[in-house]
This record gives structure tokens, C-alpha cells and sequence, in this order.
């Protein structure tokens, strides 16, 4: 797990932009095997869409997917959220969102 901090203890700003429009902006990541997961409250109103796609990982359980809402198109599948994760994910994963594939991850 990464936890971004630019020195003098102030953390960076993280921003998950699709199509240039930010979805999620916070300064309180968390990077897991290389996804980005944002606080559920720093998703933008409006971004994610349900999506009926599951999957399923040996150590952080069931993941929900969602299609990422841009100004007029949709990224599928692009952000998923452990609603329930397993023991050992739980404090990282738990009330957070995760970006990949056409979603960019950008720090400030």
C-alpha cells in the first residue's frame, strides 16, 4: 500500500480524470496493487453508474463494478467498490472506490 505525501506533511492531491472531466479528487489515497481507490465522499455526484459486472479476489472479496460517466460518453467498467471486503482488505479497500483502465490517475 502507497499513501501519498509530497513532504513537509502535507499530502498531494490525487484526481481521477476521465475524458477531462474529474471524477474523484482527494488527498486521502490509497494505491493496492496498483489501483488507485478514492474515499466513496470524493467521487463526483453523478460519475459512477451501476454497472452489473462482479468479480471476485482471493483476499478482498466480491467487487461491484461501475461505468465512469464522462461529459458524454461512458468509460465501462472503468471504477469497482468492495462493499463488503474481506478481513484482511478491510482497512484498505473498506468505503472506497477504485479507478483503472480508461480512468487516468493524476498527482499533483
Amino acid at each position: 500500500m502507497e499513501l501519498r505525501d509530497h513532504g513537509g506533511g502535507f499530502p498531494s492531491m490525487t484526481r481521477a480524470i476521465y475524458n477531462g472531466t474529474v471524477v474523484a479528487d482527494s488527498d486521502d489515497i490509497r494505491r493496492v496493487e496498483g489501483i488507485t481507490y478514492f474515499p466513496l465522499d470524493s467521487v463526483a455526484e453523478g460519475a459512477l453508474v451501476d454497472s452489473p459486472t462482479t468479480s471476485q479476489c482471493f483476499w478482498k472479496g466480491k467487487a461491484s463494478y461501475f461505468h465512469v460517466q464522462g461529459d458524454d460518453d461512458l468509460a465501462l467498467d472503468s471504477a469497482f467498490q468492495y462493499h463488503r471486503p474481506w478481513p484482511l482488505a478491510r482497512r484498505l479497500v473498506t468505503n472506497r472506490v477504485g479507478f483503472w483502465r480508461d480512468v487516468e490517475i493524476h498527482n499533483d
